[in-house]
């Protein structure tokens, strides 16, 4: 291994031979001939312009350059041997890692709570910082960046470099509130049409999923509101006459349920899949892939969202 010009081999060489004061035993300690370590040794002279190491009655005696260098090393060496140790075996436990996550509004607002608590729990020295995003493809953006270490939202583009898997859907209900009027009669495509629509666009876009359904039958609803704040939306239409078509847990979780009348939308919807990403280049690191895991695990327990 090369660091800056340093051989880091020369350096547990060093380190051996402030342990063993002994040419040969430091060669035994670290597996190398005694041959190897006295060049080891002469290169070390050479790079660090000192001595080093004399002969005395006990054996050799560092010098005092070797005595301010040892601690130093020693401890640079033990910070490199833990961190290999960590790419080997991950105790979350003990672990201090530092670990990030992009997330788009709705899994922050249903599942980060549950999420945070699981971790605080498994692994209560690690540190967790969220990010937002909004458009699909920021997720891929800041993986390649390595802003954040995984996303969840739905599903980018896809890219070789990219790797997903399905965490759970959400189907599509629209919302009135509770005492409007076209909450007495069948909710129809002529009816649904007929009211102003309240449409959420994270990416601010006013041509939506509902939209592009109408498009293909050759009709368009009339936009009272665009916003990108997907939870403001149930307050909202809950103090208004307006319609909205949005996620069912959205709903849910809004605390406006008992304010509206849910009802299915008059025309067909793919429910929205959201997935867990991350970059390549961290598939097999084993805080993420634990991470990873526990992020799987807290999906699979809500089985009325698990993607099939």
């Amino acid at each position: 291994m090369n660091l800056h010009g340093i051989d880091l081999n020369l350096l547990v060489a060093f380190d051996a031979l402030m342990v063993e004061r002994s040419v040969t035993r430091a060669g035994v300690r670290i597996g190398r001939t005694q041959p190897a370590m006295s060049a080891a040794l002469s290169r070390l002279r050479v790079l660090l312009r000192d001595e080093l190491f004399v002969r005395g009655p006990n054996g050799l005696q560092p010098t005092p350059r070797a005595l301010d260098l040892a601690e130093p090393i020693g401890h640079a060496l033990a910070e490199i041997q833990r961190t290999l140790d960590f790419t080997q075996e991950f105790d979350p436990s003990a672990s201090t890692a530092a670990l990030s996550i992009g997330l788009s509004d709705h899994p922050a607002f249903m599942y980060l709570p549950r999420l945070v608590a699981t971790l605080r729990e498994a692994a209560p020295g690690i540190t967790l910082a969220v990010r937002n995003f909004t458009g699909r493809d920021d997720a891929v953006s800041m993986l390649d960046a390595g802003e954040v270490d995984m996303t969840i939202g739905v599903p980018p583009t896809p890219t070789g470099r990219i790797l997903s898997v399905p965490l759970f859907e959400e189907r599509f209900v629209c919302i009135l509130r509770k005492e409007h009027p076209a909450v007495r009669q069948d909710l129809d495509l002529d009816t649904f049409l007929s009211l102003t629509h309240l449409l959420v666009s994270p990416e601010n876009d006013r041509f939506g999923v509902v939209d592009a359904a109408l498009a293909k039958q050759g009709v368009k609803r009339q936009l009272a509101l665009t916003l990108p704040q997907l939870y403001a939306a149930p307050a909202i239409v809950a103090s208004s006459d307006m319609i909205a078509t949005i996620l069912e847990g959205v709903v849910e979780a809004s605390g406006q349920a008992e304010r509206l009348h849910v009802a299915s939308p008059p025309l067909e919807l793919d429910p929205v899949s959201f997935t867990l990403s991350w970059h390549r280049r961290n598939d097999t690191h084993p805080a993420q892939r634990w991470f990873r895991d526990c992020i799987s695990g807290l999906f699979a327990q809500d089985p009325a969202r698990k993607s099939g």
